[in-house]
Parts: C-alpha cells; structure tokens; sequence
C-alpha cells in the first residue's frame, strides 16, 4: 500500500468554500453579523445563553480566566498533561498553575489528586476534556461547591462531547474551545467562550475588542483578539455536519477497537460509560512487553506510511519554562508514564475500512513476530 495516511485530514466541502466566498464578495470581512449567528448557534448546540467568539482557543482561554477574575495570587488546579496553552493562560493572569496528577485509564485529570492541592489560594479548577473524552464533571462539580471554587471547562478536543447527556462547555461556570485545524470542528484558527453567566460574557465582549462599551469608548484595558466574519462563515458549516462527523470518528474507534482487541502489550482507549466520547484522538499505550518501544512503534508506522503522533511527550511542568519557574519533576507520576507511552492512531473521519484494516494489520504483524 503506497497511500500515506495522515493522523488528521479536515473535513472541507464545498459548502465551507461557498460560505467563504460569500462573505469575500459581501465586503464585510471583520467581526460582524456572521460572527453574531455562529455565536447564537453555538450556544443553543451547547446549551447555554453566551458564546463569545474570538481568535483562537488561547485567546478564549485568556478572556474566560480574566473575565472571572483570576489574578495575582490566585491558584488555578489544572492537568500536567496536556496542551502547554491551558496552563500559560493562567500565567498570563500572573496566576499560578498547580499541577495534579491524572488517572491513567482517561488521561484526565483525576478528582482525587485535585483534592490533595486545594489550599486557601486555591481559586478555580481548569478541566481539559482530553482525547474528546469529558473528565468526570459530576465531581468536578461537586469539588467546585464544596470548596467554593470557579470550575473552567477546556473543552478544545471534545466539541459535542457530552457527560450524563450535558454537552461539556456547557456544565462548569465557563467552558472554552478552539477551532484550530485538527478539531473535529475547524475553521483553521478560531476560539469560543461558552457560559450562563451575563456579566462573564459582558466582560468577554469587552476584552476581545479593545474594551469598547460603543465605539470609540473604552472602558477596560481590552485586546484586538476578535473574529472575522469568513472564519465564522466557516464555523456556522462545521457546526452543522459535527454531529455527523463525530459519529464517523466513533464508528472508527470502533472498528480499531475490535481489530486491535487482544493485542498484548497495547492497552486500548477505556470510554467512561457516563460520556459521549467525540474521538479528537484515538490513543493506544504502549506497555513494556509489547515488542517494540511506543518510539520504535512510532517509526514502524513511519515505514508504512502512517502517521502518528504523541500527545504529549513532555508533561507541562517538565517543559523548560516551568523548570525554570521552579515546578518540581517528581510530581504526577501518571502523567509522567503516559508521556512515554501513549501513541495517537489515525481515527479522523476521511479514513476508509482498508485504511483501518491497515492500520490495524501493521500492529498486529509487529505482534505476532
């Protein structure tokens, strides 16, 4: 087989190059009417009364944290193991990130080690909904109650993820999400803000654009972190076919699932029964008797012209700005040994059944040697 087979492929039809280029014929290209429709359908698809559109998931993270007023002083529980960008946006408050550890069966961050680093400066908790699998939010919520603490939802990879029949971004007092090019929903760059709360959005509003109550009025200190009207044109098409998409994804993992079943040394993907897991990634471990390393596996799947990839090889606070910082190496040790042995498949949905069976017969060849 010389196809390659790449980890993600958007999914762009015509439908999104016709929204495109009626925006570019319209003449109205900035932040406008289409930026306003694609927040109003966000929030009836998550169900919530605010979606604030912006640049893109950092900015949204940035915003959401400000908007609830996370400063100096305040500590912000969050996972080691993920995208750097969930952590910096609380530097970015002159905040402070406190890492714990996550529970190696989801790769989300575990609610028992958040309890171990509650303290009196303890302000919020920031939740990544990792791989498109929702965190165990039923208690997460229960700790924010108990202990009075904001509880922020990352829900950049798990767009239509639900938990107990919630969408996620809709459960804690404020979700985020991105739009980036590998989401299950993409407008190439992009991010949204997603809550119940009025004054929470009304601050979001003010610092996307400049702190402008009306023009040329500015209340707060704000930022140029809007977005246009042709990357909601696209956004508004993603939206509608995401449900459809993220079923493919599902009936993918499925189907690596149950190729991939007893297959020693690889441990497969574990679904919490109370979720809709969207499969953002399909992640495989790979243990110490499995006859190649998960870098060895890696280069294998190279060979054959699969791509792969891991997410992540360096937990947050290994990465040189947190050593730096003064973060500690020793914590979060889940964390650490998923670092070294978790390994993404390929599960977008432009993949065909003879891709999957490809896939699948490359790791059982190395298996069975």
């Amino acid at each position: 087989m010389n196809k390659f087979i790449p980890i993600v492929r958007p999914f762009i039809s015509d439908e999104e190059i016709e929204a495109v280029v009626r925006i570019l014929k319209s003449g109205m290209l900035a932040q406008g009417e289409e930026v306003k429709l694609f927040e109003e359908e966000f929030a009836r698809y998550i169900d919530v009364k605010h979606a604030v559109a912006v640049a893109n998931g950092t900015a949204a993270l940035d915003i959401a944290l400000k908007a609830l007023g996370i400063g100096p002083g305040d500590e912000v529980i969050t996972t080691p193991f993920t995208f750097i960008a969930t952590a910096n946006a609380i530097l970015y408050q002159g905040a402070k990130p406190i890492f714990a550890d996550i529970d190696l069966r989801t790769y989300n961050l575990d609610p028992n080690k958040v309890l171990e680093k509650i303290t009196n400066k303890t302000k919020a908790i920031i939740v990544v909904h990792l791989y498109g699998q929702p965190a165990d939010m039923k208690a997460f919520k229960e700790i924010a109650e108990d202990y009075k603490l904001l509880l922020i939802e990352d829900a950049a990879q798990a767009h239509g993820a639900e938990f107990e029949g919630r969408k996620v971004g809709g459960i804690g007092d404020v979700g985020v999400t991105s739009f980036y090019a590998t989401k299950n929903m993409t407008t190439g760059e992009g991010g949204m803000i997603t809550t119940n709360d009025d004054e929470v959005a009304r601050k979001a509003r003010l610092f996307r654009d400049h702190g402008q109550v009306r023009k040329y009025v500015h209340e707060v200190l704000g930022w140029n972190l809007r977005m246009t009207n042709i990357v909601a044109a696209l956004g508004r098409i993603q939206l509608r076919r995401l449900d459809e998409l993220n079923k493919i994804r599902a009936r993918n993992a499925e189907k690596l699932t149950r190729g991939l079943q007893g297959v020693k040394g690889i441990t497969l993907p574990y679904v919490d029964p109370r979720v809709k897991h969207v499969w953002h990634q399909y992640v495989i471990r790979v243990e110490q008797d499995f006859p190649l390393s998960r870098d060895e596996l890696a280069e294998y799947f190279r060979e054959k012209s699969i791509e792969t990839a891991v997410h992540y090889p360096i937990p947050i606070n290994h990465q040189p700005l947190y050593k730096r910082l003064g973060y500690t190496q020793d914590e979060c040790p889940n964390a650490i040994e998923a670092s070294k042995r978790v390994l993404s498949l390929p599960v977008h949905p432009l993949l065909s059944d003879e891709d999957i069976e490809y896939i699948v017969n490359a790791i059982r060849e190395v298996s069975e040697r």
